[in-house]
């Protein structure tokens, strides 16, 4: 969840946040056009339906806008905040969908292969890896999304998530150790 961390971003952002507080729709504009494209993609990595993400990106910021004036900037930087709604949404997605499958994401191949067989196999690959990172709980699933295809940091993932860094940093291990049991398991 990396917000430019140069104080200019980090001022920038404050001063937007606090003209967005006080009513300025322009301000909460910018803020907008700063976010949305991080609150799309960590949405439609959860429900991998575009226009889903669409609607849920688009509920993100009425609420956020509703909200603006309770957002505290000593308690969380604000694209901490988004994401923390993001969370509340998706949840609430599946809740309404009954559904027990909390994410279905692609993996995004950071080199793309032109060789069919490469090709083939790196879409083996992540169709594994997208199965094995479902038999994960909620929690696990997001962590390790959020850690490793999102890149956050620890102190990131605990804000969004509303839990404690050595909280994050449990349910990673764990995590990890499940997915390379449920691997093992699968290579028997």
């Amino acid at each position: 969840m990396q917000e430019n961390k140069t104080p200019d971003a980090s001022s920038k952002i404050e001063k937007l946040v606090d003209k967005a507080r006080n009513g300025d729709g322009d301000a909460f504009g910018r803020l907008y056009d700063m976010h949305v494209d991080r609150v799309y993609r960590h949405i439609y990595y959860r429900v991998n339906s575009n226009a889903d993400a669409e609607d849920l990106t688009q509920q993100v910021f009425i609420k956020a806008w509703q909200a603006i004036g309770r957002y505290k900037k000593t308690a969380s930087p604000f694209l901490a905040w988004l994401i923390r709604i993001c969370h509340n949404l998706v949840i609430d997605f599946y809740r309404a969908k009954k559904s027990e499958i909390y994410m279905d994401f692609d993996i995004v191949a950071t080199k793309p292969e032109t060789d069919p067989e490469h090709i083939a196999e790196a879409n083996f690959n992540r169709q594994q890896m997208r199965q094995v990172i479902n038999k994960l709980h909620g929690d696990q699933q997001q962590v390790i999304l959020m850690k490793f295809i999102e890149d956050f940091s620890y102190s990131e993932i605990a804000t969004a998530l509303g839990k404690s860094e050595g909280n994050i940093r449990v349910i990673l291990y764990r995590g990890l150790a499940k997915l390379k049991t449920i691997m093992e398991k699968a290579q028997q």
